[in-house]
């Protein structure tokens, strides 16, 4: 099993910055990829973006290319969303995920955090 925990969000005006950390527990050793989802009321659950074990590969939905940036830190078992010029259309209950050995879910995703709720005014 791997426990993942996300912090960070808040309120925050357009155009400002917030950063989100996803602190992952249990046999990280299994974990591979991880991403990034975030949901709203009444939609189905965004993939945002998703780097592997290594790094070296990022993938990002159109709507945060050049404005968010993922990275992750195996040492210390956790992984980042660092997001600039927030957008109200930001807004959204953001949550960690991984893949890891065995586990099936959504979008391949087998392991899932509780969500964190980002708030961006106009």
């Amino acid at each position: 099993q791997v426990q993942l925990v996300e912090s960070g969000g808040g309120l925050v005006q357009a155009g400002g910055s917030l950063r989100l950390s996803c602190a992952a527990s249990g046999r990280t050793f299994t974990v591979f990829r991880m991403a990034w989802f975030r949901q709203t009321p009444g939609k189905e659950r965004e993939f945002v973006a998703s780097i592997s074990r290594s790094g070296d590969d990022t993938n990002y939905v159109d709507s945060v290319q050049g404005r968010f940036t993922i990275s992750r830190d195996n040492p210390n078992n956790m992984m980042y969303l660092h997001m600039n010029s927030l957008k109200p259309e930001d807004t959204a209950v953001y949550y960690c995920a991984a893949q890891a050995v065995g586990s099936v879910g959504y979008g391949g995703y087998g392991y899932w955090g509780q969500g964190t709720q980002v708030t961006v005014s106009s």
